[in-house]
């Protein structure tokens, strides 16, 4: 996998940064430059380094920054979904790098925000998050996989993560550490891909996807400076931010549905007259993705949002998104019949991508498990 250097975008021609505008021009983006590279990206030979970059300064990631207390993730999802309509390898790396600047621009640590904020925002600095190994410790499912001690200036951490995606050798990327001698005590920080003490080690082939900068990361001994770490304690800044985390996922579903629709109408003409036997439809599905699109754009307003109730329906959202997912998929495929089955038709890379919203932290079934327990 390399990086893919792009055309000149036209991302200093966004003169007014309202949401609409990056909306406008990240969809844009999607169109004309990331179309063209998706079945690269999802067969792993390119990771698109400089398209990310220029999303950042079409303002992709920088929309969702706390101001006066107060954010709101609607632009930013609807960014991840118009890439996710095109590539979902893409949303996927947009979510990362949204995520990356969510946890970056909440921290309570001046320094930290000082430093990184603008760059991570902009697209200057890419990287990603490595919670999928603590979420799932916080509902019971694994232990903690990395350890810390405190020392003079900052932490060292050692420990493995099995899959941590958009990194790179200049990249960052957030998770969490145990202390060793305190048991359930956790630190949120960020890790830096350029440390010789954190070694990248690319993971084996995946059924859809390779092109997200996706590696094992190992730590041995790696010093974590106080200028990088995010929470200390991390329990109430991953309360602060876990909707947020959830909630641009829900971009990657969103684009996926609107494509998977666009594919059932495509193929209406020649085999509508067979199709119509099939028990769901384009129409179905538009009716589910506009109520998906309005409950996502509620919560979204409101991310800080404490109460048990908002939780619920913010889990809730997610786990229907990722069964909309995979059933529009499946019916797009359906639809298509043979010509879909083909590699070079994008309904079976659609199945693919689909089949990784359901999976992904917090997975259908961890989600299950977690409004189980709510």
């Amino acid at each position: 996998m390399s990086p893919v250097a792009v055309s000149r975008l036209p991302v200093d021609e966004v003169a007014d940064p309202s949401p609409a505008s990056v909306v406008e021009a990240v969809a844009s983006i999607a169109r004309k430059d990331l179309a063209p590279l998706a079945a690269d990206i999802d067969e792993g030979t390119v990771y698109p380094a400089e398209l990310l970059r220029y999303l950042g300064g079409a303002g992709a990631w920088g929309t969702h920054r706390p101001k006066d207390g107060a954010a709101d993730l609607c632009c930013a999802i609807q960014s991840i979904s118009a890439l996710g309509e095109v590539c979902g390898a893409t949303a996927f790396m947009a979510w990362c790098q949204n995520t990356l600047a969510w946890y970056v621009t909440n921290s309570g640590n001046p320094a930290l925000v000082a430093r990184l904020a603008d760059g991570v925002s902009s697209g200057k600095i890419l990287g990603g998050t490595g919670l999928s190994n603590p979420m799932k410790t916080f509902y019971g499912i694994e232990k903690l996989k990395l350890k810390g001690r405190k020392v003079d200036g900052g932490y060292v951490v050692r420990g493995a993560l099995p899959w941590v995606s958009n990194l790179g050798p200049d990249h960052l990327f957030g998770t969490i550490f145990e202390i060793e001698d305190q048991p359930g005590e956790i630190v949120m920080f960020l890790a830096d891909c350029s440390d010789p003490a954190v070694t990248l080690t690319p993971c084996k082939p995946f059924l859809a996807m390779d092109g997200t900068g996706t590696y094992g990361v190992q730590f041995r001994d790696a010093f974590v400076s106080d200028d990088l770490i995010l929470a200390a304690p991390a329990g109430p800044f991953v309360k602060k931010i876990r909707a947020g985390f959830i909630l641009l996922q829900a971009g990657m579903a969103t684009g996926l549905i609107r494509d998977c629709i666009a594919i059932m109408n495509e193929v209406a003409a020649p085999l509508g007259h067979v199709n119509r036997f099939l028990p769901q439809q384009p129409v179905n599905f538009q009716e589910l993705l506009t109520e998906l699109e309005l409950e996502t754009m509620q919560l979204a307003r409101d991310p800080y949002n404490a109460d048990d109730s908002y939780w619920r329906r913010v889990v809730a959202l997610r786990l229907r998104a990722g069964d909309a997912s995979v059933a529009a998929a499946h019916a797009a495929m359906l639809h298509c019949g043979a010509r879909g089955y083909l590699k070079s038709h994008r309904a079976q890379r659609r199945l693919r991508e689909a089949y990784f919203v359901a999976i992904v932290t917090p997975a259908t079934k961890q989600l299950r498990k977690m409004l189980a327990e709510a």
